[in-house]
């Protein structure tokens, strides 16, 4: 399974400010690590969406990590 950074950035006036990370430390492929980061995300600032407090979504696989 993959690895993924997830950055959740606020954008004033056309510039990206980062609000907030999650990694994901399992997912079968990008869309899941997504939908998991949103939800980590959105519950750990007590909201419903993760649009109330970020505007972007930015997704990095990370390198595996060999055991």
């Amino acid at each position: 399974m993959a690895q993924y950074r997830v950055l959740f950035a606020k954008e004033i006036m056309g510039v990206p400010f980062a609000v907030g990370t999650v990694e994901i430390s399992r997912a079968r492929n990008a869309e899941r690590a997504e939908r998991a980061a949103a939800l980590r995300f959105a519950r750990s600032h007590g909201v419903e969406d993760w649009r109330e407090r970020a505007d972007r979504m930015e997704l990095t696989p990370l390198p595996d990590r060999e055991a």
